[in-house]
């Protein structure tokens, strides 16, 4: 597959492709379950799952493909170790948040 960036560099389309169908996993999964659980119908879980889904691929596109750097910049592997933290962080914080809830 031949992906660009917006400078027309080649970028490696793995990330955003593993990313999306991770999304898709957990949300369809989880969403709808999660919607029963607080009094929505089967539908609405869908929906809501499906807005997650878009929006994460969006999110996703711009910033694994569209502003990607080209194959020759190299990023710090301290600047990577420290994104991957913070995501691993708001992704607890996002567990959490859409549990207790249920907990109570």
């Amino acid at each position: 597959m031949n992906v660009r960036n917006r400078h027309g560099d080649p970028v490696d389309p793995v990330p955003f492709l593993v990313c999306t169908a991770t999304a898709v996993m957990l949300l369809f999964s989880v969403g709808p379950l999660y919607g029963l659980a607080y009094g929505l119908p089967v539908w609405a879980g869908l929906t809501v799952s499906t807005a997650g889904t878009v929006a994460v691929a969006a999110v996703a596109y711009h910033r694994l493909v569209w502003t990607a750097p080209p194959p020759s910049v190299r990023i710090a592997p301290e600047l990577r170790f420290q994104r991957l933290i913070y995501i691993g962080v708001g992704f607890a914080v996002l567990l959490v948040a859409v549990s207790a809830p249920l907990a109570l």
